[in-house]
Order: structure tokens, then C-alpha cells, then sequence
């Protein structure tokens, strides 16, 4: 979402202590961190795709298939820092007007069955609702309130449960970016999606040419298994910064864009290594809150600002990775995330 169309207020922020910057006044002191040079940014997404390409290749030459597994599994890695530098460049935040990079990301995108027609319209929707309450899966994975909950049919609460269901997120290769992101699309309006037909015919004719060079096996350790592994990793990423135990919900008549930012946003605590291979992407509240700033300077932004230092936070531990689960509805009465346990009660 575009910040210059955001709303002229945001009075429905609750009271704060004097001094303290929300709002507008808050993302007024991210904008001296947006892309200041084209060669850094060209500098992260170069040696990126390279370790990534290198990491892939030699999953699919060397003969001894434990270290075909290692190489693989850091070529998953490397696919999920190469795809937030993809993320970035389609919001804007970095090599905006660069052809090499356009014609790069858009390669990218096909490959690895994430179009970006289909993908901009989605994921700029999310940014303009995120912490709002909604069956629909637009852009994100639906978020309703205990009440609705108690008022669903069995069907409802079947397919409420299945979307977000562990399960998609371990095979949101086809499911997600396989089936939601690019065949959907392409059924529903193939006018305005050929670049959906364009993925699947470059992901497939990958997957052919692969297997007529080495069979099977060069298939499963170039694409197939670090595609699975990324995709499911990055799926979960997503899922979990919005969608967490602490996270807070405001009413239709109380939500702003910096409060979906803040307060429906987690920063994800990470170590070093880390935070590298996910392109700081757990810094998830500053990025809510200002889209143009790019993956690299995330980190400055959150020392520079004491007001961003205090965000609602979730890890990788397998104790928050179940949190992230169990907690899925919003309880108005209470106003916490509650289990559909509790939802019951």
C-alpha cells in the first residue's frame, strides 16, 4: 500500500505519553532510511542470487547425495533471503528504476511460481488490512472473532480451520504459491494473468529440462526439495508475524494503517544467522509501518528510534511456533487471541 493514500488521521490511536511519536509523526522518522544508494542494494541482491545459484548448482552436481542435502537446504535458505529482495523491489524500496533488476525479479517471480500481478494485488491488499477481522483469504490467512466463530456453520469452521491448518504452510509450495498465487488467478481472469501462465510454463519447463538432463534426482535436489523447504519457511514467516499470541486486533471504527503496523505486526526474535537468511524480514512492524525501507537498513531503523524498540514479539522456539496455531481468533470481550478451546467456553 502507497503511504500517500493512507488516511488524513489516525485520532483513534489511543492516548500516549507527551514526546512519544505515533502516527504519521512515526513514519515521518523512517523516511531518512529509504534506498540512499543503488549499488548497496545491488551489492545484497547480487551476492544473494550468486550464493543462492552456487548453492543449487552444486546440489545438483556433486555425486555424494548427504552433501547434495546440505547444499540443498542452504539453497532453501538462500531462496528465502533472494525472494524478501523480490519483495522489496515490488514495493519499491529498493533498484526502482533499474531494467536489470525488473527483467531479474520478474525471472525470478515466474520460476518460482509467484507472478507478480497476482502477487502485487494480494500482498498490497494485506498491507492495506492488515489487523483486520476477515473470513476471506485475501493476501493473508483469514482472521475472525470468537463470535463468529460460535455463529459458523460446521462448514465455516471446517474450511476456517483447514486454511490455517499447519499443513498449508508445510505444502504451501503447491498450495499456496503453486495453486492460491498462480493457477487461481490464471482460471479466474487468464486476460489479466498471463504472467501466471508465463510462471507455470518457466517453473515446469525448469522441472523438464532437469529431469532430461539428470532424472529424478538432479530435479528433487535443484528444485523440488529447496522449493518445499523455502517456500514452506517463508509461508510460515508470514503466517506467524500476523498471527501470534500478544498481537492486538482494533475495531473497524478504531484501525488505522500505523495501528495494523504496531499492534497487529510482530517483531520475530531471531539469532544473527538467522536474521540474514530471512532478510530481517522479523522486523515485520517497522516494515508495516513504512514499505520503502529497504531489508538491509531494518536493523538501523529499529536502534535509531526508541519508539519502535518496544514491539509485540514471537520467535522461532517450538513453544511460539505452536502459539501461532492454537491462538486463532480475536476475542473481543477479552481482547486477546484465544484458542478455539476457549472459544467454546
Amino acid at each position: 500500500m502507497d503511504q500517500g493514500n493512507l488516511q488524513e488521521s489516525d485520532n483513534s490511536i489511543p492516548p500516549h505519553s507527551e514526546g512519544i511519536r505515533t502516527g504519521r509523526e512515526l513514519l515521518a522518522a523512517t523516511k531518512p532510511y529509504i534506498e540512499k544508494s543503488a549499488a548497496t542494494s545491488c551489492w545484497y541482491v547480487g551476492s544473494t542470487f550468486g550464493l543462492m545459484i552456487a548453492a543449487l548448482t552444486a546440489a545438483g552436481v556433486i555425486p555424494w547425495w548427504p552433501l547434495r542435502v546440505v547444499f540443498s537446504v542452504l539453497g532453501a535458505l538462500l531462496m528465502v533471503r533472494a525472494f524478501i529482495t523480490f519483495h522489496d523491489y515490488l514495493h519499491g524500496a529498493i533498484l526502482k528504476d533499474s531494467r536489470s533488476a525488473y527483467w531479474l525479479f520478474h525471472a525470478y517471480g515466474a520460476l518460482t511460481l509467484t507472478p507478480t500481478r497476482s502477487w502485487l494485488a494480494s500482498h498490497n491488499y494485506h498491507h492495506g488490512h492488515v489487523g483486520q477481522i476477515s473470513a476471506a483469504s485475501v493476501g493473508a490467512f483469514p482472521l475472525i472473532t470468537a463470535r463468529m466463530w460460535r455463529d459458523s456453520t460446521r462448514w465455516q469452521r471446517f474450511a476456517y480451520r483447514a486454511q490455517r491448518n499447519p499443513m498449508v504452510v508445510l505444502l504451501s509450495y503447491p498450495i499456496v504459491f503453486g495453486l492460491n498465487i498462480t493457477l487461481i488467478p490464471l482460471l479466474k481472469h487468464p486476460g489479466k494473468h498471463i504472467d501466471s501462465l508465463i510462471a507455470l510454463l518457466s517453473h515446469f519447463g525448469l522441472i523438464a529440462v532437469l529431469w532430461m538432463l539428470g532424472g529424478f534426482s538432479l530435479v528433487f535436489f535443484v528444485v523440488l526439495l529447496p522449493m518445499t523447504l523455502a517456500s514452506a519457511m517463508g509461508c510460515y514467516l508470514f503466517f506467524a508475524q500476523h498471527s501470534f499470541r500478544r498481537m492486538k486486533i482494533a475495531s473497524s471504527e478504531d484501525w488505522t494503517y500505523f495501528r495494523g503496523a504496531m499492534e497487529s505486526s510482530s517483531f520475530m526474535r531471531m539469532n544473527r544467522v538467522m536474521q540474514w537468511f530471512t532478510g530481517n524480514i522479523g522486523f515485520h512492524h517497522i516494515h508495516h509501518l513504512n514499505v520503502r525501507i529497504p531489508f538491509y537498513r531494518l536493523p538501523e531503523v529499529m536502534a535509531a528510534i526508541p519508539e519502535l524498540q518496544s514491539p509485540l514479539t514471537t520467535t522461532l522456539a517450538p513453544g511460539d511456533i505452536a502459539d501461532c496455531f492454537r491462538y486463532a481468533l480475536w476475542d473481543e470481550d477479552k481482547q486477546r487471541m484465544v484458542s478455539y478451546r476457549e472459544a467454546r467456553g
